[in-house]
């Protein structure tokens, strides 16, 4: 992000199932209700959603450039896709974003957000769904990781990540596989990491899904544009615990009618009739995001001046 660029996203429900979006290879024409808007230099990302007793719990990272580290809310729908309540339900000293929400065998709610940041890949449970969340102990994920997305398919979990720790390049277009038998590991590499390195299409955005043909379709991010530019749609055609194939399908893009937020789109994740999504604008008022940054760095000094 350059000097005086600042991105902006915003979280959309498409009013269309995430296998049938993929089969006509567009958004366009595809109706979309918005999340409200959470104010300057503030926004909604990463969401992903689970029904429950015929409401939608959306859980997406909540940013704010005052303070440049995420936490995640939930915004609870009811079936006509009104926000019926908002909260933040999971803050950490580190950043969070790209909550995955999952069912476990028990019927418990689990979320694996994005913690790299923390140095190492974290799992919650929920302790009273869905305002309050407990860190799974001993889990053995294979180190921090970037927008891990699983899978449970063929009897075990496959997970598709971004590793963090690849620092000599740009984290945007290198991706890896792992599979265990159990959510909480231990994983095991796959032999062929990385599986895939293209700028186009290797970092995960969304959650994978598996086609009425068999074949699993994982979102991944366009980042050759710009970050998050679109979502390239990877066919996965092969998946063992050896060897992995795969292909892309045309890009998709946000459409001319969601302006300003076609700047980019990062995210497709599946919720059963509806698919989530978030767009971008790209802000260029270079004065506005200075005051930001400095009434930033003021907080920070007013509190390490107040510790010592």
């Amino acid at each position: 992000m350059g000097l005086g660029r600042t991105d902006i996203w915003q979280t959309g429900l498409l009013h269309r199932s995430m296998p049938d979006i993929l089969r006509a290879g567009t958004l366009v024409d595809t109706p979309v209700t918005w999340l409200p808007d959470p104010g300057p230099f503030r926004f909604i990302a990463d969401p992903f959603g689970i029904w429950h007793e015929d409401r939608l719990y959306l859980f997406a990272e909540a940013y704010d450039y005052r303070v440049k580290v995420g936490r995640i809310d939930v915004f609870i729908l009811d079936r006509t896709l009104n926000v019926t309540a908002h909260a933040p339900v999971l803050v950490e000293p580190w950043h969070l974003s790209y909550p995955v929400i999952l069912r476990d065998r028990d019927g418990s709610f689990l979320m694996m957000p994005e913690s790299g940041k923390s140095g190492m890949q974290r799992l919650y449970r929920a302790t009273d769904f869905p305002y309050r969340w407990k860190e799974v102990e001993g889990c053995a994920f294979p180190g921090p990781m970037i927008d891990a997305s699983p899978l449970f398919h063929d009897g075990r979990w496959w997970l598709f990540h971004t590793p963090w720790h690849e620092l000599e390049r740009p984290r945007v277009d290198t991706l890896h596989v792992a599979w265990a038998d159990s959510l909480t590991g231990p994983w095991h590499p796959h032999p062929g990491n990385p599986v895939r390195r293209d700028i186009h299409g290797a970092r995960p955005g969304g959650t994978p899904v598996v086609m009425d043909d068999g074949t699993i379709v994982l979102p991944t991010q366009d980042c050759a544009r710009t970050y998050g530019g679109a979502i390239t749609p990877l066919v996965i055609t092969t998946l063992t615990t050896r060897d992995f194939a795969a292909h892309p399908l045309p890009p998709l893009s946000a459409p001319a009618a969601w302006r300003p937020a076609t700047d980019g789109l990062h995210t497709l994740s599946a919720a059963g009739p509806v698919t989530l999504v978030d767009a971008k604008h790209t802000s260029r008022s270079v004065i506005r995001r200075a005051g930001v940054d400095i009434h930033r760095m003021a907080r920070e000094l007013t509190r390490r001046t107040l510790r010592y």
